[in-house]
């Protein structure tokens, strides 16, 4: 248990950091933090599939990285930031701005409403994730470039 706690603080961690020298660049920091949701992302998908034990206070502080990361995420796509530092940011967030920030006000709201659902046992995890994973999904393939 103890493990999967530190794995949690790990991917949380990259979070807190937004607040220092690297927020300077954009594209470094939005990919800093799609790392971080990719983890956290990583810690509850194995969860659900029986790789690793289900532990509730990883489970958490995961769905909570979820949950906080869409609010400053949209604010790192400044104009000027559309290429460079092999980013895979579509020319579609420029162009459509509101269903963008649409999108990840829902991938909030789906991770607030999972926060509970998270430390209540493994199967109202999987009762909950679906919708976080959907809203995942639909950025992704909205306004992603996809890798080859």
């Amino acid at each position: 248990m103890l493990k999967l706690c530190a794995r949690g603080l790990a991917i949380a961690l990259p979070l807190a950091l937004l607040a220092g020298p690297a927020a300077a660049d954009p594209i470094e920091t939005r990919q800093n933090i799609m790392k971080s949701v990719g983890a956290a992302t990583g810690t509850l998908g194995k969860m659900i599939k029986g790789e690793i034990p289900y532990d509730a206070t990883a489970a958490n502080m995961a769905m909570r990285v979820l949950f906080t990361a869409p609010s400053g995420f949209v604010h790192q796509f400044p104009d000027g930031t559309q290429t460079g530092g092999k980013t895979e940011a579509s020319p579609k967030i420029w162009e459509d701005r509101a269903g963008f920030e649409k999108i990840a006000a829902d991938m909030e709201m789906a991770a607030l409403a999972a926060i509970p659902a998270a430390s209540g046992g493994l199967d109202q995890l999987k009762g909950a994730f679906g919708s976080v994973a959907r809203n995942c999904k639909a950025c992704h393939e909205g306004y992603r470039i996809q890798k080859n």
